[in-house]
This record gives structure tokens, C-alpha cells and sequence, in this order.
């Protein structure tokens, strides 16, 4: 009788990220996983030694496409605003893997790509070397919160989506003046979170490199 097929580490990280497209996180498993190669979980705990360590995986392969072909080009805020970019990019692609690296963070190659360029930008620009591993935490922070909210809208089904529209129009259109007023007054010109969600990265991401640069500028 053959033997059960034995799968590659990319095979199972294929495998994992197309589940992820139509799974969230908490339903994903490695059992289903398994199941879906036609293997047993035992087989797969040899490449992966836990759910998480795999999702991390998974996600890292995200961030190794987003850095494939990148070059760092123009000065230091224009490496990091392209850089973010490209992040959120891949991850839009697949949101689900989104919340995975905001959840998870990842140690693999892409992560470590990312760290470098992000390292790299903040000491061109002029910041002393003791204040740059905090502002990195602050804008890998920033980033990786931006891109797991917006994945969290994306995730969303139509049903869902039209559902909170409404929610929405009937709260914020619907408040009471006398309780609210400052909502009532800027009702009909508010929009839900998940509106224009570029525009916003980009705008509150440029004000935080607005702040590094006054702190460089300050030193």
C-alpha cells in the first residue's frame, strides 16, 4: 500500500493561506488543514510545532512578497511611506493574514526585511541611534494597527457591511441633539471607519513622521 504523500513547508504554507482566505483565524486549525492535504495533524506538526507558529509562517510569506523587487529610493520619510505601503498593499490581498501579523508579529525573513529598511530609513534620518529603536516600535506599532483595522472591515460579508451602514446612519443621524450635541452637528458629514481607508493611512501615518522629523530637528 503507498504511503501518504509527504508535503513540502511551502506546500503547507500554500495550503494554509488559501484556507485563511475563507476561514478566520479562530476557525482555522490544523486538524482542518490536515484535512484539507489529505494527511493527519502529526504530519504536519513536524514542519509547524504549534497553530500559532504556522500562522506566523503564513504571514511572513506576506511580507517577503512585499519586499520582493524593493529598492529604497528618495530620502528617509519617502522610503518608510512606500515601504508602509507595500505592506498594506500585500496584506489587502489577503486580509485574514492581516490580523494574523497585527495578532502575531512574525520572526521569519520578511519580517526581518521589513525591520531592516524601516531601521535603515530611521537612522538617514538623523535621528541619534538611541532613539531609534523606540520610534521603530512606534511606527511598526502604527502600521501593523492600521492594516489589521482595515483588514478587519475587509473580512467583512455584504450582508454585515450593510448592516453596520446602517447601524451607522441611524446613529450618528439619528442622535439626539440635546445629548449629542457635537454629533448631531457634524452628522451628515462623518463617515464610517472603513471610508477612504488609504487616505487615512497615508495622512496618519505622514503626521507621525511629521513628529520624528521635529524630534530630529529639536536634537
Amino acid at each position: 500500500m503507498a504511503g501518504r504523500r509527504r508535503w513540502t513547508t511551502d506546500e503547507i504554507l500554500d495550503s494554509a493561506a488559501e484556507l485563511l482566505r475563507t476561514n478566520t483565524t479562530e476557525s482555522f486549525s490544523v486538524r482542518k488543514l490536515a484535512a484539507t492535504l489529505g494527511t493527519d495533524s502529526s504530519s504536519l506538526y513536524r514542519h509547524f510545532r504549534s497553530k500559532t507558529e504556522l500562522l506566523r509562517a503564513v504571514a511572513d510569506r506576506v511580507l517577503l512578497a512585499a519586499m520582493e523587487g524593493h529598492g529604497p529610493e528618495g530620502d528617509w520619510k519617502q522610503r518608510l511611506t512606500a515601504l508602509a505601503l507595500r505592506v498594506r498593499n500585500a496584506f489587502s490581498q489577503q486580509p485574514q493574514l492581516a490580523r494574523v501579523w497585527g495578532r502575531y508579529v512574525s520572526g521569519g525573513a520578511g519580517s526581518r526585511l521589513v525591520m531592516e529598511e524601516v531601521l535603515q530609513a530611521l537612522r538617514a534620518s538623523g535621528l541619534p541611534d538611541g532613539q531609534i529603536p523606540v520610534h521603530y516600535h512606534r511606527i511598526v506599532v502604527l502600521i501593523a494597527a492600521l492594516i489589521a483595522s482595515e483588514a478587519g472591515a475587509d473580512t467583512l460579508t455584504p450582508q454585515e457591511r450593510e448592516q453596520g451602514m446602517e447601524l451607522f446612519r441611524v446613529t450618528v443621524l439619528g442622535a439626539d441633539p440635546e445629548r449629542f450635541p457635537a454629533m448631531a452637528h457634524f452628522a451628515r458629514d462623518l463617515r464610517p471607519l472603513q471610508t477612504d481607508h488609504q487616505a487615512a493611512f497615508e495622512e496618519i501615518l505622514a503626521a507621525h513622521l511629521a513628529h520624528v522629523e521635529a524630534v530630529v530637528r529639536a536634537g
